[in-house]
């Protein structure tokens, strides 16, 4: 049964930190959900400081602990409340949101935090921080059977340029605006579904994510959904993309995401994989680079078949290097990535039924002999972008489509996310 009384948060803090401190204890106080314990409000004349402030964080339900240097380095009445939380916390169960480190400067947190997450309160960022904050203080209210009020929208404008949502995923943005996609009729190297070449349009900012879903993010999905990781041993590489996911396995990702992130995605917006415009536009920037660095391959600027390593790697071992021009990592190379996109001819058009998720009638051969019998064969095919360690310099490049139905999954395909507007 749902309990109709306020969350309550304790601010541990060092006197020198009062200005952010007291900022964020208004903002805290501007939810009616949410109940602040700041010394300079609560504490009246008279009272025993020690014997109050211990009382407040027994009977709090998190307590945000905030970091700075100087509250770091500092010895003094902020440590002892420290002390007194991180017992409190000894008595809880594990995994309860308690304790939060709060970083307002560039920071290490002490031993003693470095078990919990913390999250940043800097300036300039503050608004962006109060809505990741929020998520985890609703998370822990929920867990107490708490009242709480439906979170309030992102706005896009006080999105930064590099995005990082609570589930750990970090992506840049993309501005909007006109790219050349596919190749040129005189690249001997592309094929024809690369051609012709022609300017695309992106309407709109958006998010793509610096790295490739990795098996540890992936795991987080496996253990809400209860099934089975595809990756055998893949505790050995936690930060190695994460392979063998069909399409359907990707877009449940993205569904079972957006149910997680809904509270921090602006109205409108979603998480899901990225369009095969979107995608190149990300990996190739507007001067029509044919890989992510520029017009020439370097084997030492991606995890391809001339690098001979045999495997996926750990993300970013080719960065900043092999970054595309807007900082997109492993964008050549790797894993191949499943796009949104349904295997059509160029031009690249949005409204011609390529991001919608109808199959597709295909005429394919019978057998390898030369036959020319024809059939019609129901498919839904996607497009994959982006190479990978299997594959050589020429199936790497930003232009270079793979088409495969969306029931495959292999060992060299995996997947990264986009935050942008919803596909209709």
């Amino acid at each position: 049964m749902t309990t109709n009384r306020p969350l309550k948060v304790f601010l541990c803090h060092s006197s020198n930190d009062k200005p952010a401190v007291r900022d964020l204890y208004q903002k805290l106080r501007a939810e009616s959900w949410i109940q602040p314990w700041l010394d300079e409000e609560e504490l009246y004349p008279g009272q025993d400081w020690e014997t109050e402030i211990e009382k407040a964080v027994e009977s709090s339900d998190v307590v945000l602990v905030c970091l700075s240097n100087g509250s770091i380095n500092k010895r003094g009445f902020v440590q002892k409340e420290l002390r007194f939380a991180l017992d409190v916390a000894l008595e809880m169960p594990e995994e309860t949101i308690f304790i939060v480190p709060l970083r307002l400067e560039e920071c290490t947190p002490p031993r003693s935090l470095r078990d919990w997450q913390y999250a940043d309160y800097f300036e300039g960022y503050r608004e962006q921080a109060l809505q990741r904050l929020l998520i985890s203080l609703r998370r822990r209210a929920v867990s107490l059977d708490l009242k709480t009020e439906a979170p309030k929208p992102v706005p896009l404008a006080s999105l930064p340029n590099k995005l990082t949502l609570s589930n750990g995923v970090e992506l840049l943005r993309i501005p909007a605006g006109k790219f050349l996609m596919g190749s040129t009729k005189e690249n001997k190297e592309a094929k024809n579904n690369e051609r012709p070449q022609h300017s695309v349009s992106v309407p709109y900012d958006y998010w793509m994510a610096l790295y490739p879903i990795t098996n540890e993010l992936y795991n987080a999905y496996i253990k809400s959904s209860g099934g089975k990781h595809p990756v055998a041993g893949w505790e050995r590489k936690k930060d190695h993309p994460v392979v063998n996911v069909s399409w359907n396995d990707a877009m449940a990702y993205c569904q079972w995401s957006n149910n997680l992130l809904k509270a921090e995605l602006p109205v409108g917006w979603n998480l899901r994989l990225p369009t095969e415009a979107e995608w190149e536009k990300a990996a190739r920037g507007t001067d029509g680079y044919e890989y992510p660095w520029g017009d020439q391959f370097n084997k030492n600027k991606c995890n391809t078949y001339e690098g001979r390593k045999g495997n996926t790697t750990s993300i970013g071992l080719y960065s900043p290097q092999g970054d595309s021009p807007y900082g997109c990592a492993d964008m050549s190379g790797n894993v191949w990535e499943w796009t949104h996109s349904l295997d059509k001819s160029y031009p690249y058009k949005d409204s011609d039924g390529r991001e919608d998720k109808e199959t597709t009638d295909v005429i394919v051969p019978l057998g390898s002999s030369g036959s020319s019998f024809m059939v019609r064969e129901k498919r839904d095919a996607r497009v994959l972008r982006g190479g990978s360690f299997l594959g050589g310099a020429g199936s790497a490049r930003c232009a270079f489509r793979h088409i495969l139905d969306i029931p495959d999954d292999y060992d060299f395909i995996g997947f990264r996310v986009v935050v942008s507007t919803i596909l209709s």
